[in-house]
């Protein structure tokens, strides 16, 4: 795996990430982009990942399992986390964290 497998020109440099879960991340970028670039509204991209999303893990996950990576998600969201992440990203001051 090369050094460059888990940067984005976004983001810069990340940890090591798994060539398949870059790639992945790639792909999914390009689709939210293409999205975007047709003027999808951002709620209905993010509420079609999301359910998506939770779909799949429950196919190879019990509830339990699901319920603690959910819990995670808003456990990052209340501590302000998730709101961080993306003005680092953006380099921009979200007005709704």
């Amino acid at each position: 795996m090369t050094e460059t497998a888990g940067q984005t020109p976004e983001a810069g440099p990340k940890m090591d990430v798994p060539e398949d879960l870059a790639r992945c991340d790639m792909v999914i970028q390009h689709a939210i982009e293409h999205l975007r670039n047709e003027k999808y509204p951002p709620l209905a991209v993010a509420s079609a990942l999301l359910g998506n999303s939770v779909g799949i893990l429950a196919q190879i996950m019990d509830k339990d399992t699901v319920l603690r990576i959910l819990d995670s998600a808003a456990q990052s969201v209340r501590s302000g986390e998730v709101h961080a992440s993306v003005r680092a990203q953006t380099g921009q001051e979200n007005e709704k964290a």
